[in-house]
């Protein structure tokens, strides 16, 4: 297999790290293959944010729902959809006509180009040995995150990455398993797998059935759905949008 699939393949979150810091270069590495990725029309409509002050770091621990992990992080990146720098030229430009605010499609399209550019760090970060770990909390508390990282209209934090070394434990811990490809591809249309259809993708994936999974189902439902963070990210990232579009 090819080392770059066999890395991709074998990828998983990591959450605990060795009191180790991450050189330099290897730092530079991991931005430049973000700046290297995929972007609409090439105009790079995201901003990452290093975060190095420890304050910010503790900071941002509490506001990303109370998770320690996320200040003893060595490297620690916030991607945030940017259309602030394009909107700023394009109104210097004489159109001869009224230049559009930005609007939820430009919205949509920098959130694409900020999450590639985050997987390309991540790729990155991994095949120079480190770990990381998404944390998709940088969404909630949008208020919050604004005073931390002192962000400016246009400017909306979608992901934080957190990179480290591995602790023994966490090399060593068994990745979660995913679906098989043919649950998630589908040929030319959409093919509706209905609640029981799914239901065994999801007794397979996790080898789980009857009343096994029927109480995995609950906890998770509890956990990932019917829950505070949930319910807040919704309202944040709703606040985000109507603030894009009122140009705040």
């Amino acid at each position: 297999m090819n080392d770059t699939i066999r890395q991709l393949m074998a990828r998983k979150s990591v959450r605990a790290y060795e009191k180790q810091e991450i050189p330099h270069e290897d730092v530079q590495a991991i931005l430049a293959a973000a700046v290297q990725a995929p972007t609409a029309g090439n105009m790079t409509l995201w901003t990452a944010i290093h975060v190095t002050d420890q304050q910010k770091k503790d900071a941002l621990a509490v506001s990303c729902d109370n998770q320690p992990f996320i200040a003893k992080a060595p490297l620690v990146l916030v991607f945030c959809a940017d259309y602030k720098r394009w909107f700023d030229l394009f109104k210097t430009v004489e159109l001869g006509e009224a230049l559009r605010q930005p609007a939820e499609g430009d919205f949509l399209l920098a959130m694409s180009d900020t999450v590639i550019a985050a997987q390309s760090a991540v790729v990155a970060a991994d095949a120079l040995g480190y770990g990381s770990c998404y944390i998709g909390d940088i969404m909630e508390n949008c208020d919050v995150q604004r005073a931390i990282l002192g962000l400016p209209e246009y400017v909306k934090p979608v992901c934080m990455v957190v990179v480290g070394v591995p602790t023994q434990q966490q090399r060593e811990r068994v990745k979660p398993p995913r679906f098989e490809i043919a649950d998630v591809v589908h040929e030319n249309s959409y093919r509706p797998a209905g609640a029981e259809g799914f239901r065994a993708m999801l007794e397979r994936r996790q080898g789980l059935s009857g009343e096994d999974f029927d109480r995995w189902l609950l906890a998770f439902t509890k956990r990932k759905w019917n829950c505070d963070f949930s319910r807040e990210m919704s309202r944040s990232v709703r606040q985000m949008i109507d603030e894009w579009v009122e140009g705040k």
